[in-house]
């Protein structure tokens, strides 16, 4: 096993609650953005997205605090582009979850084989969030 760089695992936790934290200012928005016959159930998709995303923050912050670092109170930065179209919200939301995508592998990268515990939650959450990029390329084909 090597050594873990604890400088670079809180530094990535921290952009990693900083881009959750992005992620229920995100979703809440899109959540009141959204028009149309098929409103309510998208509403509900955003809503539970935001609160998904609060908890992740809530979980990375947990372990980099156990670590003896000191949790962000930034959010990372929101771009508005202010296209609201469900396909546009859906598209932007895809973008967002890859971007989620690469962050936790490069924190994979940095705990890969120094910390076990800390491996599996990298890695469930790369399996939340390749699920998320997922669902949402299925509710995007309704689009094409």
């Amino acid at each position: 096993m090597k050594d873990l760089d604890l400088d670079q695992t809180i530094e990535l936790l921290n952009t990693v609650m900083e881009f959750e934290l992005a992620g229920v200012v995100r979703y809440t928005h899109y959540s009141l953005m959204v028009t149309g016959p098929n409103r309510i159930p998208i509403v509900d998709f955003f809503k539970a997205q935001a609160t998904e995303s609060l908890l992740h923050a809530q979980q990375a912050g947990e372990i980099l605090t156990g670590l003896g670092g000191h949790p962000s109170q930034k959010t990372a930065p929101i771009e508005e582009s202010y296209q609201h179209s469900v396909p546009d919200l859906l598209k932007e939301s895809l973008n967002h979850e890859k971007n989620a995508l690469d962050l936790y592998k490069t924190l994979l990268g940095v705990v890969e084989d120094a910390s076990v515990y800390l491996e599996e939650y990298v890695r469930g959450m790369i399996g939340t969030e390749e699920l998320h990029t997922i669902e949402l390329q299925k509710m995007l084909r309704d689009f094409s």
